[in-house]
């Protein structure tokens, strides 16, 4: 009875922004995978910390985030895993400083697909009409 209650199939509704729906569907089809194949993969391995191998590649490929390790009471902990008391604003500082990281690399990695530009003039980020 437990083989037949794993083998059951059910369906699972989720609204995504169309753009990263056309990412997923470009990876799924980079990897050779249906895009409910590859959803289904990618939560699991996002639940169990897994990374997947490309076929054409011999290493690992990881998520451009770190779905378990990224949540905020983890960070906390990780800050405060040294003993040492953290003020808030300290523990701010941590944290935002690491969010900054991120950002930035998030902006790089954009700026290179040529999906967003500075622009000075406009002070600030914007995208690139494609």
């Amino acid at each position: 009875m437990a083989a037949e209650a794993d083998s059951e199939q059910t369906s699972v509704v989720t609204y995504v922004p169309e753009q990263q729906k056309t990412e997923w569907k470009q990876h799924a089809e980079e990897l050779g995978m249906s895009q409910a194949e590859f959803v289904r993969t990618m939560v699991q391995a996002g639940r169990k910390e897994f990374t997947i191998t490309e076929p054409d590649r011999e290493e690992p490929v990881s998520p451009d985030t770190d779905p378990r390790g990224s949540d905020l009471e983890t960070r906390v902990l990780d800050a405060l895993e040294s003993g040492e008391a953290l003020s808030w604003d300290q523990l701010v500082e941590r944290l935002s400083t690491d969010f900054e990281d991120r950002l930035a690399d998030c902006l790089e990695s954009l700026q290179a697909q040529n999906r967003v530009q500075h622009s000075g003039r406009d002070g600030g980020y914007t995208t690139i009409d494609q």
